[in-house]
């Protein structure tokens, strides 16, 4: 940020410069939109990407869903493509479909849409700095996600198509070339995509960890930050520490594949009548050290949405956030929690009785600060001058949703209980309620919410309210039955389930949950219109449109160059609002209190 240039101030008190950061200085079309060191253009480069692997990830689960409601029937737009068996999808390729779903909706949207997209563009705006720590760094992060696109798309198109291994990979399958027609090329192509994937989030979570803590502006503490930036930075923090676990452990599982080395391959292992040459290693190392990442890496997934729906939450009940410190330390606590429960993932593999006793306690214990988090938005709305707004309401559906995600969680914790349901559809509801019920909610609420920072212009209210409700209604549709069909244990992973007689009264079921996910797929054209149209045609925003307390409202819209044109300096956290210190029922961080005024009292 820049101090050149003495202020002039506006109603607020807020001082502003004359000279706005860089203008005047020339650019080419590559350094401005292309390679770009601004960390607005690089959050915007993340959030098309991603959206666009959105539509990818969502058509690629409506083939499965498919299959699933309608067995061996020819599916529409894809027949073409299994002509040599009569228009149906084989099951090697439902395997492949659904474990590329998973892949790309993990790695190539929830991740980077939050971390990438939203921590870039909002993390130096909310804290008052011109642009990341490490801009050349921070452009790098975008661009080796382009060697991932290329890999995960590529795989689609060798021999024997994509990974079929799942997106959790398990040796000895995923390691063994002649085990299934995935484990060809499509699985070495996984393994060096998810490698990029990880190179990126590194490179993103020490840019985001060193801004946080060096480039904050006057004032700005770390008990004045918003919400949405603690969760990044615990983010960032959950990455930096797990992410090279699950690095190194691709890089074995690829030297097992190409290399004849045997880290994840048992001595004497013979599959498909073809013995692995190597042997001595452990198939359940990869799945330590795949989980040491993997669970960590579900708050790596939601921490960043908290933080953003708990800002959008109190902004439209005009009430401070209840409990602020609580909140953090919760998020701290989530976060710290997560590194010693992966086990519970492996409750199946034969796991000493004394050891997932100690997993099963200890995943329990995650449900207390995410009571606290819950109880805590409710006290925030409890009372407010609620302002239903489309942001709002996609806030106010991720806490439901989180709600129902969160609960059918303690009974995977439950060894016992979870030995019955690991492998049903109890537990595709469980991570579909928490990761898109919970997290996409929270996205498209942010969405909504920072569109007039990013684009200058607002989207229209009207269609974003149906887009909401019609998300709202086939979300539900589609994966809460999930859990009727995991009571009754209905399998994961058959592409026809109902050779068992005991689940063929379930076929009508999951016809209608796949009229859901149809019906929740297209209304995604709703958003796509609105999205598009807004942002050449919508109304101009001005720099606060929702009357909001954070630092980045009080910058331009969009912001230049340097992101203020003002030198900010934060005089309290930004929550306050009905301030009896200002007439109005919002109270900038920025804005000085009236003389006289005793300091603001902190958030407890």
């Amino acid at each position: 940020m820049s101090s050149a240039a003495l202020p002039s101030h506006d109603s607020h008190g807020v001082a502003h410069h004359a000279d706005a950061h860089g203008h005047g200085h020339s650019a080419s079309f590559l350094s401005t939109y292309v390679f770009s060191l601004d960390h607005k253009v690089i959050g915007i480069q993340f959030l098309f990407s991603t959206l666009i692997w959105f539509l990818i990830g969502g058509l690629l689960a409506l083939a499965v869903r498919w299959q699933i409601a309608w067995p061996w029937s020819p599916v529409p737009g894809l027949a073409h493509l299994y002509t040599a068996e009569g228009g149906q999808m084989s099951p090697e390729a439902y395997t492949m479909l659904f474990t590329m779903h998973a892949t790309v909706m993990i790695f190539l949207v929830i991740i980077p849409i939050l971390a990438g997209a939203f921590g870039n563009f909002l993390i130096p705006l909310m804290i008052g700095a011109d642009d990341m720590a490490f801009p050349t760094l921070n452009m790098l992060s975008y661009w080796f996600m382009w060697p991932a696109f290329i890999c995960f798309g590529a795989s689609f198109f060798v021999e024997g198509g994509a990974s079929a291994a799942g997106w959790t990979s398990y040796p000895p399958l995923s390691v063994v070339k002649t085990a299934t027609p995935g484990s060809l090329n499509g699985q070495t192509l996984w393994l060096l995509g998810l490698t990029f994937v990880g190179v990126s989030s590194m490179m993103g979570s020490v840019n985001y960890m060193t801004t946080i803590i060096l480039m904050r502006a006057p004032g700005m503490t770390m008990f004045r930050m918003p919400l949405t930036i603690w969760g990044m930075f615990i983010t960032a923090v959950l990455q930096a520490f797990a992410l090279p676990v699950l690095t190194a452990a691709g890089f074995m599982q690829l030297m097992d594949r190409e290399m004849g080395t045997g880290f994840f391959t048992a001595e004497g292992n013979v599959v498909n009548n073809f013995s692995v040459s190597a042997g001595g290693g452990q198939p359940l190392l990869w799945q330590h050290l795949f989980w040491f990442y993997s669970h960590p890496a579900v708050y790596i997934m939601i921490l960043p949405a908290m933080g953003m729906v708990s800002d959008i939450l109190s902004c439209f009940a005009r009430k401070p956030i209840f409990g602020y410190k609580p909140m953090v330390y919760s998020i701290a606590g989530i976060a710290g929690l997560g590194f010693i429960v992966w086990g519970h993932h492996m409750f199946v593999s034969g796991m000493n009785p004394a050891l997932g006793m100690t997993f099963m306690v200890s995943t329990m214990m995650i449900a207390l600060p995410s009571a606290i988090k819950t109880f805590n938005w409710l006290g925030t709305i409890w009372g407010g001058k609620i302002q239903y707004t489309t942001p709002m309401l996609f806030a106010l559906s991720f806490v439901s949703m989180f709600i129902i995600g969160g609960l059918s969680g303690i009974f995977m914790a439950a060894t016992p209980v979870d030995i019955f349901i690991h492998d049903t559809y109890f537990i595709v509801a469980h991570f579909h309620y928490v990761l898109f019920a919970g997290t996409a909610m929270g996205v498209w609420g942010a969405i909504y919410f920072w569109f007039p920072k990013m684009f200058g212009r607002m989207m229209n209210e009207f269609w974003g309210k149906v887009h909401f409700l019609l998300t709202f209604i086939f979300l539900n549709g589609t994966f809460f039955p999930m859990h009727i069909l995991g009571a009754g244990g209905f399998p994961r992973r058959l592409a026809d389930a109902y050779h068992y007689e005991l689940f063929q009264h379930m076929q009508p079921l999951n016809a209608f949950m796949t009229w859901c996910a149809i019906g929740m797929v297209a209304t995604q054209i709703i958003f796509a219109i609105n999205f598009f149209y807004s942002m050449f045609y919508g109304p101009v925003a001005g720099r606060n449109p929702w009357k909001a307390n954070g630092l980045e409202w009080s910058a331009p819209s969009p912001p230049g160059h340097g992101n203020f044109d003002f030198q900010p300096i934060i005089y309290r956290g930004p929550y306050e609002y009905g301030s009896p210190e200002t007439t109005e029922d919002y109270y900038p961080q920025i804005q000085p209190p009236p003389p006289g005024a005793k300091p603001a009292v902190e958030h407890h």
